[in-house]
């Protein structure tokens, strides 16, 4: 079955590296800034709501379309690891030590293939 070039990437838990290689592309395809605000984190504005500058709304409006980007991808169980967080940088972080595991992880089985 072919997978839609206007839907993202389905995640239910499996081929993490998979889907998240092609989740990246695939926002990056959709809109550039979006992935900016995943990859950087989101700035928050330290002025109240009504005092926000257009650029602190768009901001705030590219991590929310990240955020629903995301969340359309993600079966329930891997929707209910990250619903609690409240950026987009978050929850990529979160899946990424979730399925990959922290630095430390990730430099000792590059370590281990390396011994072999």
């Amino acid at each position: 079955m072919a997978q839609s070039i206007d839907k993202p990437s389905f995640f239910n838990g499996e081929h993490y590296a998979y889907w998240k290689n092609r989740m990246m592309f695939f926002i990056k395809s959709k809109d550039f800034h979006p992935w900016d605000i995943i990859e950087d984190g989101l700035f928050m504005p330290t002025r109240s709501k009504s005092e926000w500058s257009a650029n602190d709304r768009k901001k705030m409006e590219l991590n929310c379309k990240a955020l629903h980007i995301l969340f359309c991808a993600l079966g329930p169980d891997e929707y209910a690891k990250v619903s609690s967080c409240e950026s987009s940088k978050e929850i990529w972080d979160k899946l990424e030590v979730i399925h990959e595991g922290t630095n430390e992880v990730k430099e000792t089985k590059i370590g281990l293939f390396n011994l072999e």
